[in-house]
């Protein structure tokens, strides 16, 4: 259980790809709140972290350290194989930060950590409030409500969906109704990828104050 004070919120997603890096580099600005990156596969380019820096515009102080930094870019079981890390589920805990805390978790629900734990598992045991992110396009109606049934068999807590992409209003009605969640907005996909038009587009288009809302009453 969090307490109101410090809100600790899990983005996670359907798949790897989809846009909730950006998500949570918004998010994170919006709610001045620090970011941690559990598990980082994939070193040469950009990472997570340095990604949500930049667009969220946060202090670097703001920016927690990753648990595994894991060079090779893949699914985090394989990557800590060829790395020759033994990564620990259980040794995974949130760090302590004086306010609210945004985690991002590493590619979809169901992504293995190990060959015996998905990161779904860990999130069960922290029973931290998570947001879901979909994307709108083909697919992701199945891909979706598959996520949203995963997270309600390990009881881990649903704030809602944010949708990414274009606008696919009955895609994003049927989501709502058939998995019985609420929708938190929709992010589009920007090109050019402007930090400034990033955080006017996340107030235009995701409701804050239902996100707050939610953290308040977990």
């Amino acid at each position: 259980m969090i307490r109101e004070a410090h809100p600790r919120i899990v983005v996670t997603g359907t798949d790897t790809g989809i846009g909730k890096t950006v998500f949570s580099a918004a998010l994170a600005h919006a709610l001045e709140a620090s970011y941690w990156k559990p598990v980082q596969s994939g070193l040469d380019e950009e990472t997570d972290s340095e990604t949500v820096r930049r667009l969220g515009r946060l202090p670097q102080d703001r920016i927690l350290p990753e648990a595994y930094r894991l060079a090779t870019p893949a699914s985090p079981h394989f990557s800590a194989a060829i790395d020759g890390v033994e990564l620990d589920p259980d040794t995974l805990e949130p760090p302590l930060v004086s306010g609210p805390l945004v985690i991002e978790g590493a590619g979809g629900l169901l992504v293995p950590l190990t060959r015996r734990t998905v990161f779904a598992d860990v999130l069960a045991r922290w029973r931290h409030p998570a947001i879901l992110c979909a994307r709108t396009g083909l697919g992701t109606i199945n891909h979706t409500l598959l996520s949203l049934e995963a997270m309600r068999r390990r009881g881990i807590p649903i704030l809602g969906v944010v949708f990414i992409g274009d606008e696919q209003a009955d895609t994003q009605g049927v989501i709502t109704e058939l998995g019985d969640v609420r929708s938190l907005g929709r992010l589009p996909k920007l090109d050019p990828l402007i930090a400034d038009d990033l955080h006017a587009g996340f107030r235009n288009w995701i409701d804050l104050s239902i996100i707050k809302q939610g953290l308040a009453s977990c």
